[in-house]
């Protein structure tokens, strides 16, 4: 009986103190945003191409004369001077040939003054009347034919001779191999390309332009840099532009040089950027966090400052897109300065009451989940 009492007696304790103490106070707070101010600016449309370097003036090599290879004096990489030979074909023929023209050519010669004799003798027969005026014509006329004669294989001499100095290949300038197309042994026909030569000092960006994107990018700036150093830029300008599309890919070769003379490495992989403003679009980027839709529109939120500006109401807003740039989208529609919530966009709803960075949530306001 008395363990009864004892508990009751506590029960009846406990109540009281209960009833006496003061109501707990209210933890609500509002739901933090993240937001940015929107500012337009004009539309930046950057481009970037797969390019290459190559040199301005390169030359396809090739021989005159067709032959066999018999000797190949450079490889790809090695610096030539102007007058290098670069390979050689076998001479045996041409050097028969041109034996068979001189020879040619001598019998040309002694026939001519064989003629030019006859005809200074019967010249002088003639003015004693021993020949009549018609032999004399008749050993002109053949002299002048041995002359002609003579002369013709004069020529082919020298065409004989020069076929043999075609058989050396010599660099037309100076420069450095970058293609080699024949080897030693090898037949190669007249005007065959096979040695290519570039030269080193004149280095450009070469690119492959879509044709839907061409207007664009001749009123762009450009700017280029190796795959070696991706992040250092070099300003470069157009300086070729290709006048028709090419037929397998369907794009337009541009050849840039840069602003400021520079060595760079032949065929290295480039990267070209083409910078496009549009005055008369005004934009403003926005992380991508921040898209939503509204009836399968793209949307923004936006936060309509109350009083001291802590605290503010959200509203969704149309957006029109007009393009986009790594994690960024640019939009126009918003007001000017307009504040964009810019991340956990799932979460709002129209009207609702949100902190902004700024601000200190309040334990008065309303809780919102």
């Amino acid at each position: 009986m008395k363990r009864f009492v004892t508990a009751a007696s506590a029960a009846t304790l406990i109540t009281l103190l209960c009833a006496c103490s003061e109501p707990a106070p209210s933890t609500s707070v509002l739901r933090p945003v993240n937001t940015m101010a929107l500012h337009y600016d004009s539309l930046r449309n950057s481009q970037r191409y797969f390019a290459s370097v190559a040199s301005r003036y390169e030359v396809e090599q090739a021989f005159r004369i067709g032959g066999k290879v018999l000797e190949r004096k450079v490889d790809v990489g090695q610096v030539v001077k102007e007058g290098d030979v670069l390979a050689i074909l076998d001479d045996a023929d041409y050097l028969l040939a041109e034996e068979a023209a001189r020879q040619r050519l001598t019998a040309a010669k002694a026939a001519a003054w064989q003629a030019e004799a006859d005809w200074l003798r019967l010249k002088a027969l003639k003015k004693n009347g021993s020949v009549s005026a018609s032999h004399e014509e008749q050993a002109h006329s053949t002299l002048l034919t041995a002359k002609a004669a003579a002369q013709a294989e004069a020529r082919q001499f020298e065409l004989a001779r020069n076929q043999v100095n075609y058989t050396q290949l010599r660099a037309p300038i100076s420069g450095v191999v970058t293609a080699l197309r024949m080897e030693s042994g090898q037949v190669v026909a007249a005007g065959q390309p096979v040695i290519t030569l570039a030269n080193e000092g004149k280095p450009e960006i070469v690119a492959d332009i879509p044709e839907n994107r061409l207007a664009e990018f001749k009123a762009a700036r450009y700017k280029a840099s190796l795959a070696t150093a991706p992040e250092r830029y070099f300003a470069v300008e157009l300086r070729e532009l290709s006048a028709q599309a090419s037929a397998q890919t369907r794009t337009y070769r541009a050849r840039l040089k840069p602003v400021e003379p520079r060595a760079l490495p032949l065929g290295a992989t480039a990267t070209l950027l083409a910078e496009h403003t549009d005055e008369g679009t005004r934009v403003a980027a926005l992380p991508a966090t921040a898209l939503t839709q509204e009836q399968g529109a793209p949307a923004v939120w936006t936060v309509q400052q109350d009083g001291k500006g802590k605290t503010g109401t959200v509203k969704l807003v149309k957006v029109s897109i007009q393009g986009y740039r790594s994690d960024q989208v640019l939009v126009s529609g918003p007001a000017e300065g307009a504040l964009v919530v810019t991340a956990g966009v799932q979460k709002m709803a129209p009207g609702l009451k949100v902190a902004l960075p700024a601000a200190s949530p309040s334990a008065s306001e309303e809780v919102t989940r």
